[in-house]
């Protein structure tokens, strides 16, 4: 799905994704339009800019990523801000390209995220990572005394988790670990599932916390 307030970026991008061989099953001008679509449609990706009306990117980004698990969001913007880049990765988009990317360079994009593959413009992966550690270096909340024990992660949910916190692709690590990158995503999915998280920001928050990072 396309999410983009000008018709001929929003057609034109629908029609080279189309071209490359995936599914377009909707568009959207405006934020309130592509929750409301998004809904109904269903999509495993959505395309999404930041600079919308009635409802901004990052609020649909956060409404549909925390609704529906399964679907992906990819930021196409025209702003290569830090801030910008920083608040759609939080809001749980699973990467950011800028507007400048090539057609070749979108339709790579679209593939890996589909997959849950982290995908950045070059030069962006190093400043998420580098906020990662920032937010992980804050002091956690105190414990209470009834907070319930840590779920436990089995031995290779721990090493998949370990590899994510680092910011390997899945690829990378179904590569370093001789698995399939659908067991990849089965780990992922488990330990999100486990540690009551809701997507890759916040399961390498949580990684970086407990140094898996540096392990």
């Amino acid at each position: 799905m396309v999410v983009d307030d000008h018709p001929m970026w929003r057609d034109a991008v629908a029609r080279d994704l189309d071209e490359a061989g995936f599914d377009v099953v909707a568009t959207a001008g405006d934020g309130e339009q592509a929750v409301r679509r998004a809904v109904a449609a269903g999509p495993d990706v959505l395309v999404l800019d930041l600079n919308l009306p009635v409802k901004p990117g990052v609020q649909v980004c956060k409404e549909l990523v925390g609704g529906r698990l399964e679907l992906r969001v990819l930021v196409l913007s025209a702003s290569g801000e830090h801030a910008d880049v920083l608040e759609a990765v939080k809001s749980g988009a699973t990467g950011y390209l800028l507007k400048s990317a090539s057609t070749e360079e979108l339709i790579d994009a679209v593939r890996r995220t589909a997959v849950g593959d982290p995908v950045f413009t070059p030069g962006l992966a190093g400043l998420v990572l580098g906020e990662y550690r920032r937010l992980a270096s804050e002091p956690a909340p105190a414990a209470g005394a009834d907070e319930p024990k840590a779920p436990q992660l089995t031995e290779r949910e721990t090493e998949v988790l370990r590899l994510v916190a680092k910011g390997l692709s899945y690829k990378q690590i179904a590569e370093r670990l001789v698995i399939s990158h659908r067991t990849v995503q089965n780990h992922v999915q488990n330990t999100l599932g486990k540690l009551q998280l809701h997507n890759r920001v916040e399961l390498v928050r949580y990684a970086i916390e407990r140094g898996l990072d540096d392990a």
